[in-house]
């Protein structure tokens, strides 16, 4: 495949990765009261774990003869679910822009509980991916 297929696979996939990373977050914040940094935190535990999920699916589950077409498509699949709309899913621009906001705000203990809960809470999140995957 080309590399302007793949360019077209990525882009795809981070839009529908944009917009769903926007529609969690306003809706945590709205109809549960969420302040961003934390619904920003769970969008990226909530990635980390469907990439996990997925990556372990795509690569070692999705591979017998039931699974022809998707084994024969996985780079294409892979460029658009895990490259592209986890990409556009997960953020870590707005995690370092959150923290510093928190840090700016005088409020350490959060941007320490805020960094610390989401690195580990993110390896997790992947870790817990694999094993619904069945894998790991």
């Amino acid at each position: 495949m080309n590399l302007m297929a793949h360019l077209a696979f990525v882009a795809a996939g981070s839009a529908l990765g944009g917009l769903a990373r926007y529609g969690v977050v306003s809706g945590l914040m709205h109809f549960a009261g969420a302040a961003p940094h934390w619904a920003t935190m769970l969008v990226n535990i909530s990635g980390s774990f469907f990439l996990g999920w997925f990556i372990t699916m795509l690569g070692e589950v999705w591979t017998d003869e039931q699974h022809r077409w998707i084994h024969a498509h996985a780079e294409e699949i892979r460029l658009l679910v895990a490259v592209g709309f986890t990409g556009g899913y997960t953020t870590f621009s707005s995690f370092e822009a959150e923290t510093y906001r928190l840090l700016r705000d005088s409020m350490a203990w959060t941007a320490i509980v805020y960094v610390t809960a989401s690195v580990f809470l993110g390896l997790i999140g992947f870790r817990l991916g694999m094993l619904v995957a069945g894998k790991g």
